[in-house]
């Protein structure tokens, strides 16, 4: 399975992330990985293996090379993210959670379209990877989005955080959840929202409920709201 954990803040958001991820620790022991933004810097990603240590002792030496207002993170027990890519869609980042049962015949589709993939070690192909070239073929990432939506078999929630703001999306059928969060400062001016598998992942860094996806919805969130940009479909 895996967890993952987006923020984006008014101010810097690498400390929520950190912690945010972590607490998705328990739902995966192979892989994590974390990408933050900084208007100066663009993207900073690290990604490592869980097999022999902990997200912590990982990624805590590591803290001071992350800077910027948002980001995302995420235990992975499948295949190494988020994934970076500059695209004529932009520059944005892809982290995923769940299965795509109809894999080999996607990868097919797309390298007859004159893409290529990196193939990992064992000869396989990474699922986000994959999901990021779908979203790919498309011209908006919102389109990107729900291209993938229709075209797996299985089931991926997912979040993709651009230079501006993180979309959230997830599965189509709602197998797997999707939260939103929102903190405020002592006067009730918003600081941050934020997009977890999990809420208590978040409500112990000071969030509080705010929105819960429903199947194949599409949000878009920055520091101070989120946008609903696909309805939730019923079934």
């Amino acid at each position: 399975m895996g967890g993952f954990f987006g923020t984006i803040s008014t101010r810097d958001c690498v400390n929520d992330l950190f912690y945010g991820t972590d607490y998705n620790s328990h739902l995966g022991t192979r892989r994590a990985g974390m990408v933050t933004f900084d208007q100066e810097k663009g993207f900073s990603r690290s990604i490592h293996s869980l097999e022999r240590d902990y997200f912590r002792s990982k990624f805590e030496d590591e803290l001071d090379s992350f800077s910027g207002n948002q980001g995302i993170g995420v235990i992975s027990d499948t295949d190494p993210q988020p994934i970076l890519v500059n695209s004529h869609l932009g520059r944005f980042a892809v982290t995923t959670v769940g299965i795509v049962t109809n894999k080999d015949e996607l990868v097919q589709e797309i390298l007859k379209s004159g893409t290529h993939f990196l193939e990992m070690s064992g000869g396989e192909i990474n699922q986000t990877e994959l999901i990021l070239a779908l979203i790919n073929t498309q011209k908006t990432i919102v389109d990107g989005i729900r291209y993938v939506q229709s075209k797996i078999q299985g089931s991926i929630t997912m979040l993709v955080a651009t230079p501006d703001g993180i979309y959230g999306a997830r599965d189509k059928m709602g197998r797997t959840p999707l939260q939103i969060g929102i903190k405020k400062d002592a006067q009730g001016s918003i600081l941050s929202h934020c997009l977890s598998f999990e809420s208590f992942a978040y409500i112990n860094l000071g969030y509080k409920d705010l929105h819960e996806l429903g199947p194949a919805e599409i949000v878009y969130v920055t520091a101070d709201r989120y946008e609903v940009l696909q309805e939730p479909q019923k079934e």
